[in-house]
């Protein structure tokens, strides 16, 4: 099984490989929202849920324009959540990525297309081998515009029938409490060697 996971973080290393270059993130506090760039008008935030939130922080991480990635839990009633608890799948939350970006560099419309091309948003509550709510696929939009943006993106997304005519499950939120994931969550891959299929 941890083969096979490994397999499926590499195909999604891959598709971050396809996407940009390498934009090095840092973490905040365990336990706490993560600090966001008050004061700092050029930067925006999205968050994402799409699986496994490895695979998800290495594919966005390495997108151009992309300034921070945090791993974390949202979407749940349960406060400070750890990661046992959020896989008892009793604490309603997705492992997710809150992503920093540059709005003159990286636009949100592209965050979404990576959004869109990391992951199977026709499969509930499944990625690859990883199965739970946890593994849910969906959009925690911060503003009307992200919204509107996403809620466009998956009608065309089902429009196109790029997924054979599946439905998308993909759900579109609003944003709630982000709760930083363990310290050794972050950029965990890049911390064991298998970040190696970045582009210079």
């Amino acid at each position: 099984m941890a083969y096979i996971r490994l397999l499926w973080l590499f195909f999604v290393m891959l598709v971050a490989a396809l996407i940009g270059t390498s934009r090095p993130g840092t973490g905040q506090g365990a336990g706490t929202e993560p600090a966001t760039t008050e004061g700092d008008t050029t930067m925006a935030t999205a968050t994402f849920a799409a699986g496994c939130f490895w695979g998800v922080e290495e594919t966005f991480r390495n997108v151009k324009g992309v300034t921070e990635t945090t791993v974390g839990y949202t979407g749940g009633w349960t406060e400070n959540p750890t990661y046992p608890q959020v896989c008892t799948h009793t604490t309603g939350h997705a492992e997710a990525v809150l992503v920093q970006y540059d709005p003159e560099q990286v636009s949100y419309e592209e965050l979404l297309g990576v959004f869109w091309g990391c992951h199977d948003p026709t499969t509930l509550n499944r990625q690859g081998p990883d199965v739970g709510s946890q593994y849910r696929s969906a959009v925690f939009y911060h503003t009307a515009d992200q919204q509107q943006a996403a809620e466009a993106a998956k009608r065309r997304l089902e429009a196109s029938g790029a997924f054979g005519g599946r439905p998308i499950v993909t759900q579109i939120l609003p944003a709630a409490t982000f709760w930083r994931a363990e310290d050794y969550h972050q950029r965990y891959l890049e911390k064991r060697g298998l970040s190696s299929c970045q582009t210079p």
